[in-house]
């Protein structure tokens, strides 16, 4: 299998032409107290700490649900305001830690005529059983459809 087959099997994407400025836009991504009103695999409860706006590097709980509760923490590991975000969660338990983890969370945001190009990715190159999470693939592309559709809800609304 090559390289090129690998990412095209490991990352998933896809995008919506939303009619707001991506200032608006960014500014629901940058704030973790508002990924329950735009999740839309329905895992996102809600935000562990007060709004805080992130930056490259912040670090933020979420407390998350999937049959039973979680909690996940998440470190921003790419930004660029105004066009790109990406964060990365691990377990908050730090057992799990060795096993379950390090997919990446992206949104990419490009001005276009009548709006922003978003483009939300799953990259799960750097997860660290990804065989594991791969026939999650279909269902997440669902998700990130249904999360893009809410953000437009949001930030035309």
């Amino acid at each position: 299998m090559t390289a090129a087959t690998d990412t095209i099997r490991d990352v998933a994407t896809v995008e919506r032409l939303i009619a707001a400025p991506a200032a608006a836009i960014f500014d629901v991504l940058a704030d973790p107290t508002r990924h329950h009103e735009i999740d839309g695999s329905g895992t996102v409860v809600a935000a562990q700490e007060p709004s805080v706006r992130l930056a490259k590097g912040s670090k933020f709980g979420m407390s998350m649900k999937m049959g039973i509760g979680y909690s996940m923490v998440n470190t921003v590991v790419e930004f660029d305001e105004n066009r790109l975000i990406a964060w990365q969660p691990r377990p908050s338990i730090g057992l799990l830690r060795l096993t379950i983890g390090g997919r990446i969370w992206r949104y990419e945001l490009t001005p276009k005529d009548g709006g922003t190009l978003v483009r939300e990715s799953w990259d799960i190159r750097q997860e660290k059983l990804p065989f594991m999470v791969r026939p999650m693939r279909s269902k997440t592309i669902d998700a990130m459809t249904k999360t893009l559709e809410r953000l437009a809800a949001v930030v035309e609304g």
